[in-house]
């Protein structure tokens, strides 16, 4: 279901937009924006309330992306990262959505589909939240490689990993070598 149509050769896709809490232009005319929700959320803090719009340009499926292939530069990944059922009506499950059943291969399928609309030499950031899932177990459900990545927030449990999809891109089962570890490398 497209809630407006917006097919003007944009070049950046968010497919979990929620909110669009990290963008700085949340109607930036050069990213086109996915989530399977539209909807408005008032939080009511001691301090005063605060209203998350969740209104995508397109409602839809990570796991499903209805655009072609290779059809973007660059692409935002920030899927759901809490399993737990009693944060549902809860105000992080309200904002960004809950992970349910199946869902280390729904964020597979995340990845692949992700890579499937990228362009090649293209980037894809990942966004994760290790409240209860390392980011290393996580990164291991991608096809590819990461080439970095950071990490953010009070107890730098956030972390943003970065993917970029060359002509020929190592798969992550031929990689041999490669392995995610909590510190990249110091040595300069």
């Amino acid at each position: 279901m497209i809630v407006k149509e917006k097919n003007r050769g944009q070049i950046v896709l968010d497919v979990c937009c929620g909110p669009k809490g990290m963008w700085f232009d949340k109607h930036d005319e050069r990213a086109l924006y996915l989530d399977k929700r539209k909807e408005t959320h008032i939080d009511k803090y001691p301090c005063g309330t605060k209203t998350n719009i969740i209104n995508p340009d397109i409602i839809g499926d990570f796991t499903d992306i209805k655009q072609p292939d290779n059809s973007f530069w660059h692409v935002v990944f920030d899927p759901p990262h809490i399993e737990r059922p009693e944060t549902n009506n809860g105000q992080l499950g309200k904002k960004y959505g809950l992970l349910n059943g199946y869902w280390r291969e729904m964020i597979r399928k995340g990845f692949k589909e992700c890579f499937r609309v990228l362009k090649p030499n293209g980037t894809l950031i990942f966004k994760w939240n290790e409240v209860e899932f390392p980011v290393r177990d996580i990164i291991k459900l991608a096809e590819y490689k990461p080439l970095y990545g950071h990490k953010s927030g009070k107890k730098m449990q956030t972390h943003w990993v970065c993917f970029i999809k060359p002509n020929s891109f190592e798969k992550t089962e031929e990689r041999g070598l490669f392995s995610f570890t909590d510190e990249p490398d110091n040595a300069d």
